[in-house]
């Protein structure tokens, strides 16, 4: 072993307490986000333009049971028709995006990695553009056959398209080249962006809008249909992909390590691939693009507990849940009774977190 880079990776005093502070906090952190995901819940569904107590809230949902209780029908249509599925659909994506983003970043080994960088979300974004302007049979016949949901479908067989073309390409002499993923999938993007920008060239005024409204994100079209249809996809990644925990973990040593150690790549870098483009594509399909959620959420959560990917991942999920469900109540109150895309309030709110978090990384790296 080089007795140079021992030396360089030795703790300093001040990283090994650190490292005791967390293991302080570490057993309260994952407790402490499922309380707050709970009190964001019953919060989210409460707030906006008629307000639900939260003794309302438990009386319509005891209701809904079955049992005989006395409740104000206007707040239990709204809250049963409108908000729960709404705040049910911002839990789904997330924990699905925010959980994505975790194990990608942990695939390439890079924490400023994201689901959008091997161009899932642009090429869901790309599909979806492209049925809004073009009017090719194909497009009219699945919007005559599936309705309102024929756009949501496309997008999401967009997402897939992208991410099997760059699962593809990567493929070098019969191996996965983390490298070549990367910059196959930078490439996608910027191809992605310029097929959506020739395709909102030739939108009409009527199609810019829909466009735009696509392109910033929104769930405002929530119904519980909407939150069946994604919640098979959502819940298998959520399922799964916490049990790449362990070769994710190795996986951070080098591929060379992580193979000798018995870790299957060819497999780990399929199953991150496959489970990220389920949660990422069932997101944009019904709610747009959504930034920041999948690169800031894990960030956050490796300050707390550290590169364990068994928390990280977990706690990714529940943190994702929770900053997406409060964005989208201030999306729909702050400038009600207009509504806000939701794209916006998670750049606003991610841009200057991730910021904080690159200066609060290079002070340390100086010190």
């Amino acid at each position: 072993m080089d007795t140079t880079a021992t030396i360089r990776s030795s703790p300093t005093t001040h990283q090994a307490s650190k490292s005791v502070i967390k293991t302080v906090i570490n057993p309260w952190l994952m407790p402490a986000l499922v309380v707050t995901l709970l009190v964001t819940l019953i919060v989210s569904v409460g707030v906006g333009a008629l307000y639900v107590t939260p003794y309302e809230i438990g009386l319509i949902i005891v209701k809904s049971f079955g049992y005989s209780v006395e409740v104000d029908s206007t707040k239990e249509a709204i809250l049963l028709a409108i908000r729960l599925p709404r705040v049910c659909l911002a839990v789904l994506i997330g924990a699905g995006l925010a959980i994505s983003g975790a194990a990608i970043q942990g695939l390439f080994r890079n924490p400023l990695a994201d689901p959008g960088l091997i161009g899932i979300s642009s090429g869901a974004s790309l599909a979806a553009v492209m049925m809004i302007v073009l009017e090719v049979k194909l497009f009219q016949t699945m919007t005559g056959v599936l309705g309102m949901y024929a756009l949501s479908v496309v997008a999401f067989a967009g997402a897939c398209a992208t991410a099997f073309l760059v699962y593809r390409i990567a493929r070098v002499a019969g191996k996965d080249v983390i490298t070549t993923m990367l910059l196959t999938g930078i490439a996608i993007n910027a191809l992605s962006g310029a097929l959506t920008g020739i395709m909102t060239y030739l939108a009409t005024d009527e199609q810019l809008r829909n466009i735009t409204f696509w392109s910033l994100g929104s769930l405002g079209g929530a119904s519980w249909t909407s939150v069946l249809a994604i919640l098979p996809f959502t819940a298998v990644a959520l399922v799964c992909i916490p049990r790449l925990a362990k070769s994710l973990n190795l996986l951070a040593l080098g591929e060379s390590q992580a193979s000798m150690l018995g870790v299957n790549l060819k497999s780990i870098k399929r199953q991150v691939i496959i489970f990220s483009t389920m949660a990422v594509g069932t997101s944009v399909a019904v709610a747009g693009i959504i930034g920041f959620v999948g690169l800031v959420i894990p960030h956050l959560i490796r300050m707390g507990v550290g590169s364990d990917h068994r928390r990280v991942l977990t706690g990714s999920a529940l943190g994702g849940a929770i900053v997406l469900t409060l964005a989208d109540s201030l999306a729909r109150t702050l400038v009600a009774p207009a509504e806000l895309p939701i794209g916006i309030l998670t750049a606003l709110i991610g841009t200057p977190v991730f910021l904080w978090i690159l200066f609060r990384e290079r002070r340390r790296t100086i010190a």
